[in-house]
C-alpha cells in the first residue's frame, strides 16, 4: 500500500484494509526468522503456499499499518521493521530453517515448503509440471487416485499438463472413483519409492468421486473446463449431469445469504474484489453492493467505475480466489454455499 496518511475508523484509531492472509504474512515477517519458521512447520502445504506468497509480494508496508497488525495480537507494539527490505533474503533463509537448505533450495521459487512427507502426501509439494512428469507413464487408474488424493486446484494444475484425451479418460476415472483399497495405495507409494520413502495404511479411504471431479473442474481455465465437461457428457450423460450439478461457480454466489456474503467480503480484499466483479453479472454486483455500508460500497463503485477493462485472465483469476475462500469457509461452516454448490457441503 502506498497511502502517505493514516485511515482513521469510526473510533478514531487507525485502521488497514489488508485481507487476514496480508495481515498473517506482516505478522510472521515481524516476528524473527526462527520464530516464523517455528510457526510454518505447524502448516499444511496451502497455507504455507498462501502465507509465503503474500510475503514476497509484501511492498511499502507502512509503519502504521504494521502496528495495527501488531495489535490485533499483542497489547504493546515495540517492534520496528524495514518490510519490503531483502524480503527473497528473509524468505530464503527462514524456509532453509524451517525445512533445511535441500528441501528449501528445491522449492524456494513457487514457495511451495515440505515437511516430513512420505508417499503421496510427498506430491503435496511439489510443483504441477513435476507431478505430471511423474505420473505421465503410469496408468490412467494411478493418475486419477493421484487426482483424486491432491487438493483439488493442485489437480487442476497437473491435469493442464495432460493432452486432451487423456485428461478425460482421467477425469471420467475419477469421478468414477468411490474408495480405493490399501493394496492400491501401495501400488501407488511403491512407484514413488524411487524418489521418496513411504508407506500405507492398512484401511480402504474414501477418494474421487463426482465431488471430486467437480471441483478439479472448477479450478481449470474456464475454457478447459467447458470442453472437458462437453466430452464427459458426450461420452457419459448420467455423469456429465452429476458433475455440473456439484459445480460452483463464481455466479452461483448470488444464491449465497446475506450473512455468508458479509463473512465472504470480510476475507476478500478490494483490488481482488473490483478484479471478480469486472467478469459477474449485475445482480451479483448488486448483491455486493448491498451487504456493504453506505460509505464502503460507494468507494467500491468508484474504484470499480474507474478500472477500466482488464483481460479475462485476471478477472477469472480473482474469481477463483474468491471461491478458494467461499469453500475454505463452507468447509469451516461458517457460510453455506447455496445452488448448485449446496451438495458439495
Amino acid at each position: 500500500m502506498s497511502a502517505a496518511q493514516k485511515p482513521v475508523g469510526k473510533d478514531g484509531k487507525p485502521e488497514v484494509k489488508l485481507s487476514r492472509v496480508d495481515q498473517a504474512a506482516i505478522l510472521l515477517m515481524t516476528l524473527g526468522e526462527n520464530s516464523a519458521a517455528e510457526i510454518l512447520k505447524h502448516m499444511g502445504p496451502k497455507e504455507v503456499q498462501r502465507l509465503g506468497t503474500a510475503m514476497a509480494q509484501l511492498n511499502n508496508v507502512q509503519q502504521y499499518e504494521v502496528e495495527v497488525v501488531l495489535a490485533n495480537f499483542m497489547e504493546e507494539v515495540r517492534t520496528q521493521t524495514g518490510l519490503g527490505m531483502g524480503a527473497d533474503s528473509y524468505i530464503r533463509n527462514m524456509l532453509v530453517t524451517a525445512l533445511g537448505e535441500d528441501k528449501a533450495n528445491g522449492l524456494i521459487d513457487r514457495i511451495l515448503l515440505g515437511g516430513n512427507t512420505t508417499g503421496l502426501d510427498t506430491l503435496k509439494w511439489m510443483d504441477a509440471r513435476s507431478v505430471a512428469d511423474i505420473i505421465r507413464n503410469e496408468h490412467p487408474q494411478i493418475q486419477a487416485i493421484v487426482l483424486a488424493y491432491l487438493d483439488p486446484d493442485q489437480s487442476a494444475e497437473i491435469i493442464n499438463y495432460f493432452p486432451e484425451k487423456v485428461r478425460l479418460d482421467v477425469l471420467m476415472r475419477v469421478a468414477a472413483l468411490d474408495t480405493v483399497q490399501p493394496s492400491a495405495l501401495q501400488e501407488l507409494n511403491n512407484i514413488l519409492e524411487k524418489q521418496f520413502s513411504g508407506s500405507a495404511g492398512s484401511q480402504t479411504k474414501d477418494m474421487g468421486g463426482y465431488k471430486t471431479a467437480a471441483e478439479i473442474v472448477n479450478n481449470l481455465d474456464s475454457s478447459i473446463g467447458s470442453e472437458l465437461m462437453d466430452s464427459i457428457r458426450e461420452v457419459d450423460e448420467d455423469m456429465g449431469t452429476q458433475i455440473a450439478d456439484l459445480m460452483f461457480v463464481f455466479e452461483n454466489l448470488r444464491d449465497v445469504d446475506d450473512r455468508g456474503i458479509q463473512a465472504l467480503l470480510r476475507e476478500v480484499s478490494s483490488d481482488i474484489l473490483i478484479l471478480a466483479l469486472k467478469g459477474a453479472e449485475e445482480v451479483l454486483q448488486e448483491k455486493i453492493f448491498g451487504n456493504m455500508s453506505k460509505r464502503a460500497a460507494e468507494l467500491l463503485r468508484d474504484d470499480f467505475e474507474a478500472k477500466g477493462p482488464v483481460k479475462v485472465s485476471e478477472v477469472e483469476g480473482a474469481q477463483k480466489e474468491i471461491l478458494t475462500i467461499a469453500r475454505r469457509l463452507a468447509d469451516a461452516g461458517e457460510i453455506v454455499l447455496g445452488g448448485g454448490g449446496e451438495e458439495m457441503l
